[in-house]
């Protein structure tokens, strides 16, 4: 009999601005998730990150209790991410291209 916990995969899309108010309610988001989900945040639909919504989100990485990968982040995105103590190794294959 297998007792393994299920686990929740999902996609959560990004689009427009990124800013605090934005990043708030994604952090709401990834704090309700259960250990074992994962989740992809897809933010290759955002054309404007606010550096405050980007440190929100840093905290909020750090905080979740799930697995969660981002795509479609830029360079200077992930150096804020940097800047605030997250390990942005895995983080690398998601930068796009300056000037996208």
């Amino acid at each position: 009999m297998d007792h393994a916990i299920p686990t929740t995969e999902s996609i959560i899309s990004l689009k427009g601005v990124f800013d605090g108010v934005a990043a708030r309610h994604l952090e709401e988001r990834l704090l309700r998730a259960m250990p074992g989900d994962r989740i992809l945040v897809d933010v290759t639909q955002v054309r404007e990150f606010h550096d405050f919504g980007v440190a929100v989100l840093g905290r909020a990485l750090t905080l979740c209790r799930a697995e969660v990968k981002l795509r479609g982040l830029r360079q200077h995105q992930v150096r804020v991410l940097r800047y605030f103590g997250i390990d942005t190794g895995p983080l690398e294959r998601a930068v796009l291209p300056e000037g996208i």
